[in-house]
């Protein structure tokens, strides 16, 4: 694994519009990064990025299947007590999912470790699946790489096919914040996905979902939503006014329901309790867990975060960096510090994807801080050798 510059293309901005990158800068910085790449070989990504994520992801489902049995542990990840039988009953019906990111640190010196799992809402999608693959088309064909350079990359063929498992007799309909460009530009690009796949289509804003007399959600036409990818955390949903319909509501949720379980980073000391000493886990405890006070270099998160909010860095034993924002209410981990891959001030880390069962791509986002935020910036990457 290494990070090398490369010659910025001249029209990559013009290809990004185009295609329906809008947000290739966020917040006035730039977040898509066209001058530099992560090298790595094929035995780095076959053993310690594919192989990895996948004995992790069937780990985790064996926790949900022992969770959603436990009420005691489902109070504990902050599920609402009135909400988790709908968390259970999700998992006995066998609800598909789509799609979730393994978050890891890895140098190319050992294994990868397991920072979260983003099992819920993971954006960056877009440029994971398609934006970085053209890339790698644009570099070989200019020779800056070799022609026999590939990627870690079957995310879109992988998504189609997923898509495929899903109902056809109903609209599916797609539900984000649009007035965000990154969760407009992931959720339509999601759509085109399903469309390949054989789905009608709609967009919504989740906030234009309705509720009729019946406890049935409905769209804007007044058409009951019967199929439904929601880029909106379970978390939020479960408390939201229009929550006591969830229960009642006939609606397929994408994510299901019971991703509620392993996007809470409750799940990180739940795993490393039911595997420790795992070579791709890191120690972790629940932090009022007196092996976390133990702990003298550490990284304290909440259940519930996103975007690195309320983060904070531990080494030996003093805060040397924490991040603010909304959560942390409902309790917090704390994991062991792991290195960063890190050169020149750049920190990365290595995104997973998981598509149903299967482990099919890698996308890096990079930092000038060990907490990955809403401005770390995309890096694409290529396997050579």
């Amino acid at each position: 694994m290494k990070r090398i510059a490369l010659a910025e293309r001249p029209d990559w901005r013009e290809k990004a519009e185009a295609v329906g990158f809008g947000f290739h800068e966020m917040y006035g910085e730039p977040y898509w990064v066209d001058d530099a790449a992560y090298l790595f070989t094929l035995a780095e990504i076959e053993e310690a990025i594919e192989d990895p994520a996948e004995a992790l992801h069937a780990l985790c489902l064996d926790i949900v299947a022992d969770v959603v049995r436990d009420p005691a542990m489902m109070t504990r990840l902050a599920i609402p007590d009135e909400m988790q039988d709908l968390v259970r009953r999700s998992w006995e019906a066998g609800d598909k999912p789509l799609y979730g990111r393994f978050d890891f640190a890895y140098d190319g010196t050992g294994p990868a470790k397991l920072l979260e799992y983003n099992a819920d809402t993971p954006t960056s999608i877009f440029e994971s699946a398609f934006f970085q693959y053209n890339w790698l088309i644009d570099n070989i064909e200019a020779g800056a790489l070799p022609e026999d350079a590939d990627q870690f990359n079957s995310i879109q063929e992988a998504l189609i096919e997923a898509f495929a498992a899903f109902p056809k007799d109903a609209i599916f309909h797609f539900a984000a914040y649009t007035e965000s460009d990154e969760d407009r530009g992931t959720a339509a690009y999601l759509m085109d996905c399903a469309v390949q796949a054989g789905h009608r289509t709609e967009l919504l804003d989740i906030r234009q979902i309705g509720v009729d007399a019946t406890s049935r959600f409905t769209d804007l036409s007044d058409r009951t939503i019967d199929l439904c990818f929601k880029l909106y955390p379970w978390e939020d949903m479960l408390r939201e006014p229009f929550a006591e319909h969830l229960p009642r509501a006939s609606t397929q949720w994408v994510e299901p329901p019971w991703k509620a379980i392993l996007s809470n980073k409750g799940i990180l000391p739940l795993i490393w309790e039911r595997a420790p000493g795992h070579p791709n886990l890191l120690p972790a405890y629940f932090a009022d867990d007196p092996r976390a006070c133990e702990m003298e270099n550490a990284v304290k998160k909440p259940l519930h975060s996103r975007e690195g909010e309320n983060v904070t860095v531990i080494e030996n034993g003093v805060e040397t960096e924490t991040t603010e924002g909304d959560y942390g209410t409902e309790g917090f981990v704390v994991q062991e510090l792991t290195r960063l891959f890190e050169t020149d001030g750049r920190h990365a880390v290595l995104g997973a994807w998981i598509v149903g069962e299967t482990a099919c791509g890698l996308g890096l986002r990079e930092d000038s801080s060990r907490i990955t935020r809403n401005l770390s910036r995309f890096v694409p990457h290529a396997i050579v050798g």
